[in-house]
């Protein structure tokens, strides 16, 4: 009998192949998240619609001075719709910090949200993170009712909810996620966001023509909260916690991460911040959202003002760039990991090379549009290609916080994610200000400062970025390949 028993002992650690994908725990993890951080960037940008039908029209934004260089391309039809919404006179400034205070909340929560996740789990600051957005969400209406101070106050919270997600997110995939799926499961995670804004822009503006503009935050509010009661039933922080993982998904998931945790109680921030891979990720997360900031507010602009086609005038178009990102993000966190896996390259040259795809393709694309003459659907082609590109960086720098410290993956993130915050707010003003006259030289200025910034991100990035575990980010500080 005690050989009988003996032969039935499972010995050594299960691999991917043997612990399947399909319906596990940890993809629906990235599968729950994905729909988490949809909502995350519908909440973000709705207010970006429905502020159109906010204002009164005489106090909308002032026009600036409209080049002559292209002919006009379309003419807006005035169609009938839904008009029973309240209407404020709030002028281009009022705008201005409506719109801008989302950000100055969500970057004061960026490291504070890292240094929790990492001390009380992912789970509850993330799930309450966006159950506060929702809410904030829902409370808009009202606010804008009370007065433009309280709408502003509440665009700050919600910006201070959203601020901890991505943070506790990479948080819980240090616990969740092998290194040798790493790229598919934050890719799968991460992709809602794109899907967020590819539904969120032209189902609001629905909402808002057919409707009325309170449905886009009640709708929307509404959906986070019923998000919030799933993800509080079915997430667990750590694999051991989890209720129904299967018992070789756990042990397969403890033995690829148990020589790259650390059980140290205090963060080492010295060493940390000394770190030339972290400062790395920071460099290429700043510059990479200088771009994308710019591709998101100001290209529309552009193909207004220069080329004289309102890309508002079609939802589809202006949603096509974020679609193709979706699309690109998903794929390459398969592609990502294949090469590791199966090809054997190693991490930080998958890494380095997604980077550089992610970033200077942008970068190319962000360059040739000011050089496309009155070309709309060629404007259309280069925008959704730079975007598109764009989503290589998910496998790149994006998630590699997780491969040099995944103990202080979520410390990590809400340190380069403030750095990268800051293109946000000051981007658009900087090129604001080197548009006074609308010139295609101008904008040529501001297209060129962009992709110069995003070059010397993926540079930097590119020399020196590494793929293993530091020595700081695990106990006895030992240095472990990844």
């Amino acid at each position: 009998m005690p050989l009988k028993s003996e032969l039935t002992i499972d010995v050594g650690p299960k691999t991917a192949s043997q612990v399947p994908a399909c319906c596990s725990a940890r993809y629906n993890l990235a599968l729950l998240a994905c729909f988490g951080f949809f909502l995350l960037y519908a909440l973000r940008v709705n207010l970006s619609v429905a502020l159109v039908d906010m204002v009164e029209p005489n106090t909308s934004l002032a026009k600036n001075v409209t080049s002559n260089v292209c002919p006009e391309h379309s003419s807006t039809i005035n169609v009938p719709r839904n008009t029973t919404g309240e209407k404020y006179s709030w002028d281009a400034d009022t705008q201005g910090w409506i719109l801008g205070s989302f950000f100055y909340g969500y970057i004061i929560t960026q490291i504070p949200g890292g240094y929790l996740a990492s001390r009380i789990g992912g789970k509850l600051l993330l799930g309450f993170g966006i159950f506060g957005t929702s809410v904030f969400t829902l409370l808009t209406p009202l606010a804008a009712n009370l007065g433009v101070g309280y709408l502003i106050a509440v665009r700050a919270l919600e910006g201070l909810g959203e601020g901890v997600t991505f943070p506790a997110m990479h948080s819980m995939w240090s616990s969740w996620a092998p290194p040798l799926e790493r790229s598919k499961l934050l890719s799968i995670s991460y992709a809602g966001a794109q899907l967020g804004t590819v539904v969120s822009l032209p189902l609001s503006g629905l909402i808002c023509y057919y409707m009325n503009w309170v449905y886009v935050f009640y709708i929307f509010g509404a959906l986070g909260v019923l998000w919030w009661f799933f993800w509080m039933c079915l997430v667990s922080d750590t694999p051991e916690t989890h209720r129904s993982i299967s018992h070789a998904e756990r042990e397969y998931i403890l033995s690829s991460l148990k020589d790259q945790l650390s059980t140290q109680k205090s963060v080492p921030w010295r060493p940390m911040l000394k770190s030339l891979p972290l400062w790395a990720i920071v460099v290429a997360h700043f510059s990479y959202n200088w771009t994308f900031y710019t591709l998101l507010t100001l290209l529309p602009t552009y193909m207004k003002e220069i080329l004289r086609f309102d890309a508002q005038e079609n939802g589809f178009l202006s949603a096509l760039p974020y679609f193709g990102c979706w699309l690109c993000i998903i794929l390459s966190g398969q592609i990502a990991d294949y090469l590791r896996e199966k090809q054997n390259f190693s991490t930080v040259c998958v890494r380095k090379c997604f980077t550089l795809i992610g970033m200077i393709g942008p970068a190319l694309f962000l360059v040739a549009a000011g050089f496309i003459g009155c070309n709309y659907a060629l404007a259309v082609a280069f925008v959704t290609i730079s975007t598109t590109l764009g989503g290589f960086c998910t496998s790149g720098y994006s998630i590699n916080h997780l491969d040099i410290a995944p103990s202080y993956a979520g410390i990590l993130l809400g340190i380069t994610n403030s750095f990268a915050t800051i293109p946000g707010m000051v981007g658009p003003v900087i090129a604001k200000n080197l548009t006074h006259n609308n010139t295609v030289g101008e904008w040529q200025t501001v297209f060129y400062i962009a992709a110069s910034i995003n070059l010397f991100g993926a540079i930097f990035f590119a020399l020196f970025a590494s793929g293993e575990v530091q020595d700081w980010a695990v106990s006895g500080y030992r240095l472990h390949r990844n």
